[in-house]
């Protein structure tokens, strides 16, 4: 089974691995799987177990709602494993130790990253094949207790998930991948530049950890925080100027009001929603959790604004509070 990005030959249901089952591996694996697709996960140690004995057990932070969806679970990757889509779903600082085990299974046609990064994508497209490549970022958060993974999504006028392929282009496996997400009532879009996408992201997405670091990785005490806050949407916009300084557009473009909006708007707003449990499942958790991750990213961005050569002192300032969390015991 062999598909290129313009004409596509997949089974029916397509065969879909998802290579990683943290919180937005399994809210895609569970969602698709009861959507009728065929799905397998990848886990590995605890996690694992979890899901063996357990199944994909969610819960909605909105609704409070819990869903069991049973799914097969492997522990690796085989070389002559034959799926139609991988949907890579890991931190960033994880992605290259398996990019060894993506490029040796041949028999997958399509490899899908949904991770987020600052340096762009060519090692991935190197290691995989760039026909093989495509990319992609969900719209969901969440924090994981045991074999339970507590979710919200993102707000869809501001970030549903979103997929493109590495040229722009509308290809065939591109609106197939479209409607599967539909059916599975998973809110996505497209970009035509997932490079600027990813960019901005981390832009965005890095001022906000950091600040949360910043006060301690208490929410509640960031709400509170006027001058941390202000510190956030400081290097927000610092960023944004390193996007453009990189030849990148800003995207999507919801992302300028944070530009546009006049700055004490901005902070009021962020911090109302510091104080909300919506906050705390998609931002916050992520952030503790994933504390390693966000220094990576830091540090990517910082590397990006050296070599635009774009001054960053509240992205600074930020970055420093982040290596000082990734630190602690």
């Amino acid at each position: 089974m062999k598909m290129s990005p313009n004409s596509l030959i997949w089974s029916t249901p397509p065969r879909i691995l998802v290579y990683g089952a943290g919180v937005v591996g399994t809210l895609l694996a569970s969602r698709l799987k009861r959507a009728g697709q065929d799905v397998t996960v990848l886990a590995r140690g605890r996690r694992l177990t979890d899901i063996r004995e357990h199944g994909l057990v969610l819960e909605n932070q909105s609704t409070d709602e819990r869903t069991v969806t049973l799914v097969t679970a492997i522990d690796h990757l085989a070389p002559d494993s034959t799926y139609d889509l991988v949907f890579v779903v890991m931190r960033r600082n994880q992605v290259d130790a398996v990019l060894p085990a993506l490029a040796a299974a041949r028999k997958a046609s399509t490899i899908c990253f949904m991770v987020n990064t600052a340096s762009g994508y060519t090692m991935w497209s190197e290691a995989v094949g760039h026909e093989r490549l495509l990319l992609g970022f969900p719209g969901a958060g969440g924090v994981r207790n045991g074999p339970v993974v507590r979710y919200a999504f993102a707000p869809t006028w501001m970030q549903p998930t979103t997929f493109g392929e590495p040229d722009g282009q509308v290809t065939a496996r591109l609106k197939a991948v479209l409607r599967m997400f539909r059916s599975a009532d998973l809110p996505v879009t497209t970009c035509s530049d997932m490079r600027a996408w990813l960019t901005s992201h981390v832009a965005l997405v890095s001022p906000l950890a950091n600040g949360i670091y910043l006060a301690g990785g208490d929410s509640c005490r960031l709400a509170k925080q006027v001058d941390t806050v202000r510190l956030m949407v400081d290097a927000i916009r610092e960023g944004f100027t390193v996007v453009r300084a990189a030849g990148l557009n800003v995207v999507p473009f919801q992302l300028r009001l944070v530009e546009r909006t006049p700055q004490a708007l901005v902070v009021s707003a962020l911090r109302a929603w510091a104080g909300t449990g919506h906050f705390e499942t998609v931002a916050k958790a992520h952030a503790i959790a994933a504390a390693d991750e966000m220094q990576v990213l830091a540090h990517e961005f910082a590397l990006l604004a050296r070599t635009v050569g774009v001054r960053t002192p509240a992205i600074d300032r930020l970055r420093e509070a982040c290596d000082t969390f990734a630190r602690r015991p």
